[in-house]
């Protein structure tokens, strides 16, 4: 397991966009794939995604864990659509939150020199 988040970069995008969309709670693998498809346009091939979650968890990026409470709750309700003992939930680590923090800046810094170098257009102040 990675110890240094600064090792793994640069990140791949399709990570770097997993990490993003696991800050915001966990999530299990389908509703993942379906996000980022939407986000991206485009399709993701579920082969090279579960594969990507195996690498996330073998670099401790992302852990396994168990689903969030609502979705708990919905299941003991007998709601329809709340079968998550069939599905894996993955959370962010801090590792995880390291890199993606990490690469954020990285990612800045390479859109300041392209405004630097007067490749994009300076960004307008943001109105209140």
């Amino acid at each position: 397991m990675v110890t240094d988040a600064r090792t793994l970069l640069p990140l791949k995008p399709l990570v770097f966009d997993v990490l993003l969309a696991l800050d915001e709670g966990a999530r299990h693998g389908w509703s993942l794939v379906r996000d980022l498809q939407e986000q991206s346009g485009g399709a993701i091939l579920p082969a090279n995604f579960y594969r990507t979650l195996r690498s996330m968890l073998a670099e401790g990026l992302i852990e396994e864990t168990d689903p969030p409470r609502h979705e708990q709750a919905a299941a003991r309700r007998g709601d329809a659509g709340a079968t998550f003992e069939r599905r894996r939930y993955f959370a962010l680590t801090p590792l995880g939150r390291e890199a993606a923090r990490l690469e954020a800046r990285r990612l800045q810094s390479i859109v300041s020199d392209a405004r630097t170098q007067r490749l994009l257009k300076p960004q307008a102040p943001r109105k209140s």
